[in-house]
């Protein structure tokens, strides 16, 4: 029989780390996902079947299943209605959950367990800790991004969250060492999970809202640690593995998101963000174009490049930009779409978008593939993205997105920007490349837009 429970483990195991390797690959993606996801029903399964044939109380059963169902009800509700355009919150929701149940696995083990050992509290009262801080910096996260969280007075929270901190690292220290005479490991662990919850909190309000991705994708990698380190406690490997497999490409996305944006992520943490500037777009000589205008341009260029932002996903014009596309290529002009790393509000925003649209993924190029030669195209439609195309990242040291790697769009022959209006990016930064002699706005929905030069372009 424990043959037969390691084997399915080590099946599962298998499974997130094939899933892991394919979903490197937009091509694979979909299938990746779908193993990962066996993987996880084969452990799940398994683990059901150690409780059932370990002979527990018929009220454990009930629990487990009534917990399994709810769960997966809860699960499949949330992501078949969260819009595309709140892919980020939905992760910060259920790394949240990831979260919880890493401090209610380790206050859990506290209450029943007989025989204490020194490891095995620290490594359970650290997994509640580091859970803890994962579910409410996830929360506040989630609502940072949906922009309900506005706090003026940043220095005494700053105070707080390194307060708390020192409180926390201090009182582990001389638990472990020293004990605290007369304390019980529950109430310790206990009072640990809540200043780790308080600390959660004021550790995450801090932190620009722009940087709210990075900080999703370290909370998960926080989350990926405290599964692991509860792993160790029980004994489980599967726990183990999982925890080391979310705990790495967590950190890993963290680190390439902050490559990326030419920040560290010790000043993303830090809540250090540059004031956006006051300069004013209304200093700028600004070129508008029609749809009409727009599509006679098209229908005479040979290279066409196209740049989607947040704004395509908000617009969900990504199926009118395909159908857009299938009709340039059939007038014989040849379309890229370049993607920016953090384009959108999360990694692989755009690239889920377009695959969505049946955009093939040869056409798809990262930024670093085309920079060098984006003089050669006649045109580039930039789709609601602001701040991967601003020039300022690399003329201005006073920008707040200064140094950070851009598409160099304000290189090609002429630039048609489609925007909403003349709001700054996410950032706050004004973007000069609107005022460039190149460069001409399109304002309006960019669906609609899409749709009426599409029409246009059909009659020429």
């Amino acid at each position: 029989m424990e043959l037969l429970i390691n084997s399915a483990f080590l099946v599962s195991a298998i499974g997130f780390i094939l899933g892991l390797k394919l979903m490197g690959k937009p091509s694979q993606a979909k299938l990746g996902n779908s193993i990962a996801a066996l993987g996880m029903i084969i452990a799940i399964a398994t683990t059901a079947f150690m409780v059932i044939g370990g002979a527990p109380k018929i009220t454990n059963i009930i629990f487990l299943f009534s917990a399994l169902t709810a769960g997966t009800l809860i699960g499949r509700y949330m992501a078949f209605n969260a819009e595309m355009t709140g892919m980020p919150q939905l992760v910060s929701l259920f790394n949240a959950f990831g979260g919880a149940s890493a401090v209610l696995i380790s206050i859990n083990e506290a209450v029943i367990q007989t025989e204490q050992t020194p490891l095995i509290n620290f490594l359970l009262v650290v997994g509640a800790v580091l859970g803890g801080m994962s579910f409410t910096g996830s929360i506040i996260a989630y609502f940072k991004l949906e922009k309900n969280v506005n706090i003026s007075n940043l220095k005494l929270i700053k105070f707080l969250s390194l307060f708390i901190f020192v409180i926390i690292i201090v009182s582990l220290l001389m638990y472990f060492s020293v004990r605290f005479n007369g304390l019980s490991f529950l109430i310790f662990i206990c009072a640990m999970s809540m200043l780790s919850l308080i600390y959660g909190v004021v550790f995450t309000i801090p932190i620009g809202g722009a940087d709210m991705p990075v900080l999703v994708s370290f909370l998960n990698a926080i989350t990926g640690v405290a599964t692991a380190f509860s792993g160790l406690a029980f004994n489980s490997p599967i726990m183990l593995i999982g925890g080391i497999l979310v705990g790495a490409t967590g950190v890993f996305l963290t680190f390439q998101m902050c490559s990326a944006m030419n920040r560290s992520l010790r000043v993303v943490l830090a809540g250090k963000i540059k004031s956006a500037g006051s300069s004013s777009s209304s200093e700028m000589e600004i070129q508008t174009i029609t749809p009409v205008e727009t599509a006679s341009l098209l229908a005479f260029s040979n290279k066409i490049a196209i740049i989607p932002g947040y704004g395509m996903a908000v617009a969900q014009a990504q199926q009118a930009c395909f159908e857009l596309q299938k009709n340039l290529m059939a007038k014989g002009a040849s379309v890229t779409y370049i993607i920016h790393p953090v384009a959108g509000r999360m990694p692989g925003h755009m690239n889920v978008l377009l695959a969505e649209a049946k955009v093939e993924y040869h056409m798809i190029k990262d930024m670093d593939e085309v920079n060098d030669t984006m003089e050669q195209f006649d045109i580039c439609i930039v789709i609601g993205a602001n701040d991967v195309v601003n020039p300022a990242a690399e003329d201005d040291p006073e920008s707040v997105i200064y140094g950070m790697p851009i598409i160099k769009a304000y290189l090609s022959n002429q630039v048609i920007v489609m925007k909403r209006g003349m709001a700054a990016g996410y950032s706050g930064a004004e973007n000069p490349l609107l005022g460039r002699q190149n460069c001409k706005l399109l304002f309006g929905d960019a669906k609609e837009s899409l749709s009426r030069i599409l029409d246009e372009i059909k009659r020429i």
